[in-house]
């Protein structure tokens, strides 16, 4: 059984939080935190991950994030930036900008407006489909009653964005994605490679990136699917999460449902999910 928290634990957690958070450009170590804990470090990073849901580490991190969102919005150095939020090395933050900011610094900083987007879209056994794609892969797939309509829900996800319909040059590159996501769809494949460019908050990747993991044909309930990133208590987050999605399918949030086993919303309509269920289910099609 884990150690119940205290009303005196949480408060010397929540006071850890206050100073990491006051001192998110400083270098703190868990042995200097341990000592203003009273704790020992190894019972400081057990107790602090028990009571906040992450290490200390992680959490200063996260403090950092914040700032450097804050940051990138408000300077016109990005490097500046950075290095203000208290990341000592830009490298390591353009390294790992898509598990921390969903895009690169520079598109951050510039809200997305500098991001082009390519689009098209084309007949499933699904209904009509819309591709959204970056030079770094597919940002995007919305399903919709018309072109029109899918168009007007491109521009809503990616406010801000310089959208124009796919070149005729990539029409070959394009239609190699339709052909494999309607033999997906079809239930002629079980697995799909397609490259992608994936954008959202820190635990909303964490939680498509658990989705990604989860074979064809399975299903988890919202609460087990938080329990599965190490977020328990977070089932209504992971529900959210999976509303926020822009890429249906390759993201296959079609496959968390109710923990009573019934299905539940789907942000392009229920009939559709269970569908997408039916058909990667024991006999398939």
């Amino acid at each position: 059984m884990p150690k119940a928290v205290s009303a005196k634990e949480r408060e010397v957690m929540q006071e850890l939080c206050r100073h990491i958070a006051a001192h998110g450009d400083k270098t703190l170590t868990l042995e200097a935190l341990a000592v203003k804990s009273d704790l020992s470090p190894f019972h400081l990073q057990r107790r602090f991950k028990a009571v906040i849901g992450v290490t200390p580490r992680e959490y200063q991190e996260a403090c950092r994030l914040q700032s450097l969102k804050s940051g990138l919005k408000g300077s016109s150095s990005v490097t500046e930036a950075i290095y203000d939020a208290g990341f000592n090395s830009s490298s390591r933050v353009y390294a790992r900008a898509d598990s921390r900011l969903g895009m690169t610094p520079r598109q951050y900083s510039r809200a997305g407006a500098a991001l082009e987007i390519s689009y098209a879209d084309a007949k499933t056994p699904l209904g009509r489909l819309m591709i959204g794609a970056t030079d770094r892969g597919i940002c995007c797939i919305q399903f919709g009653e018309s072109s029109g309509a899918l168009l007007a829900l491109l521009e809503k996800e990616f406010p801000g964005a310089n959208l124009a319909p796919m070149d005729k040059k990539y029409k070959k590159q394009f239609d190699a994605w339709i052909a494999q996501l309607n033999k997906y769809l079809h239930g002629d494949t079980a697995r799909l490679q397609l490259p992608l460019d994936i954008r959202g908050t820190v635990f909303q990747m964490k939680v498509w990136k658990y989705l990604q993991q989860m074979p064809p044909g399975t299903t988890q309930s919202y609460a087990a699917v938080a329990k599965g990133i190490g977020r328990p208590a977070a089932a209504r987050a992971v529900a959210k999460a999976c509303a926020s999605n822009r890429i249906a399918i390759l993201i296959p949030c079609h496959r968390v449902i109710r923990g009573d086993g019934s299905i539940s919303g789907y942000k392009w309509g229920v009939a559709r999910k269970e569908k997408l269920l039916a058909m990667e289910g024991p006999g398939g099609k």
